[in-house]
């Protein structure tokens, strides 16, 4: 086991992470950047290391400064959490270089998944079930109308370079679809720094299921089981439960052990997500895979009972599967998560703002994650989400409705908070019923999102 480990980091998934080391007894640095100063989460910590301005840029997406940092605190491993580095092949490779361990899958991993196109081919080739789809266009407005129609519309206009919903357009037709291959290849050299875009058909009203994975240093690989993030705004997602609703249980676990056996035959090494549409026909098909801790992590772990950032440290630190997990890993109950943001609930613009008040539910049975404290800023510089509240239950409905019951006392004031959006959802028929879909939000609120 590391016994110090460096959190390249900030906020909920930085305290989070700073958490289950010290349960390990691992001594911990953390990093702040100007407007993190005096932040919640430094306390947890063992030291603590200024790397810069509020500017992400110029502090948490430093490579030089991190860097800086790794060999003036003497730590053995990086755990970079998740956004910002996480997933940054270059980043893992320093690290790697420098003499400590980043506590994630290896460089190669991440930048073979990091590229979607490859990444695409990658899981075909190993006999992932994949939708049809192009690889990346040409320049040709031609070449590109005849990608189109080899898939058939609609389509989908994806980054190659990217995720997070950034820069994905829809087009019926060939008269839209040229204004949106332009028009993402441009929000992609923006959002990533590579203009690379590619199709995919556009499945209609499609559940977004992932399954988490987790592989060791010595070959082994394992599942445990699928999430349903399908309830989104602009490609982002809201809510994430785990169980998946609706679908049976045979078909989920079927698909996992399929998951599981090729992530194993490709030899990866750390934490992971598969994601993949389900479509009304009852068809999975790969999305992408992420190579990093998820923001949804937790309602895994309140079913399994398996504490995934320890799990992921101590396969960096080369144990076995064997001897991290449960010999039996089962599906217990039901967990629902909500993201709140620090956004208008009307149209899910971010609202920066001092947080005047912030006062999370208090009852032991509801998990609240958060970075944030009453009296903080919540600053334009990073990801306008200000807490994750997690609930378990013994069914679904019972977690639906622990969930109302939180987010009702829930006491925000200063910037404004999508709180009323996410009750509305869950308060809906549609989501009651189980039967969510990626375009769930704007079919309850009635407004796009």
């Amino acid at each position: 086991m590391f016994s110090k480990v460096l959190v390249a980091n900030r906020g909920a998934v930085a305290a989070r992470v700073l958490r289950a080391l010290y349960e390990l007894g691992v001594k911990t640095a953390a990093v702040y950047s100007e407007a993190d100063y005096g932040a919640p989460y430094l306390e947890l910590a063992s030291e603590t290391y200024a790397i810069g301005a509020a500017p992400a840029r110029d502090s948490y997406l430093n490579q030089d400064v991190l860097l800086e940092v790794i060999t003036r605190s003497g730590v053995e491993g990086v755990h970079p959490g998740y956004g910002f580095l996480s997933e940054n092949a270059e980043f893992a490779q320093r690290v790697l270089d420098s003499g400590a361990r980043f506590i994630g899958p290896s460089p190669r991993w991440i930048a073979a998944m990091g590229h979607k196109t490859r990444a695409r081919e990658l899981a075909a080739h190993h006999g992932m079930p994949v939708a049809r789809g192009s690889g990346v266009l040409p320049a040709e407005d031609e070449a590109v109308l005849a990608a189109a129609r080899a898939i058939g519309f609609p389509v989908l206009v994806k980054p190659a370079g990217g995720g997070g919903g950034i820069g994905m357009l829809p087009a019926k037709d060939e008269n839209e679809l040229i204004a949106a291959v332009e028009r993402s290849r441009s929000m992609a050299a923006r959002g990533f720094g590579n203009a690379e875009v590619y199709l995919e058909r556009l499945v209609e009203r499609p559940r977004h299921v992932e399954f988490q994975v987790l592989g060791d240093l010595h070959g082994g690989a394992a599942h445990l089981f699928e999430r349903d993030c399908s309830t989104q705004r602009r490609n982002q997602k809201v809510i994430e439960e785990a169980p998946a609703p609706v679908i049976g249980r045979a078909e989920a676990e079927s698909m996992a052990t399929r998951v599981a056996s090729i992530v194993r035959d490709m030899g990866y090494d750390n934490i992971g997500t598969v994601e993949m549409l389900y479509g009304p026909d009852g068809s999975f098909s790969f999305l992408e895979m992420n190579t990093r801790l998820q923001v949804e992590h937790g309602v895994t772990e309140e079913v399994t009972g398996v504490d995934l950032v320890k799990a992921q440290v101590r396969c960096a630190a080369g144990e076995r599967l064997g001897e991290i997990l449960p010999a039996a890993i089962e599906v217990k109950g039901h967990a629902v998560q909500a993201r709140v943001y620090a956004e208008d609930p009307r149209n899910f613009f971010p609202s920066p703002g001092k947080l005047k008040v912030f006062r999370p539910p208090q009852d032991p049975g509801i998990r609240v994650e958060t970075g944030y404290a009453e009296g903080r800023d919540v600053t334009p510089h990073y990801d306008p989400m200000i807490a994750k509240v997690i609930v378990h239950a013994a069914t679904r409905a019972q977690a639906i409705e622990r969930l109302i019951e939180g987010l009702e006392v829930f006491e925000i004031q200063g910037p404004k908070n999508n709180i009323p959006a996410v009750l509305a959802v869950l308060r809906s028929d549609a989501f009651r019923s189980g039967e969510v879909h990626t375009g769930i939000i704007p079919q309850v609120l009635g407004k796009k999102a």
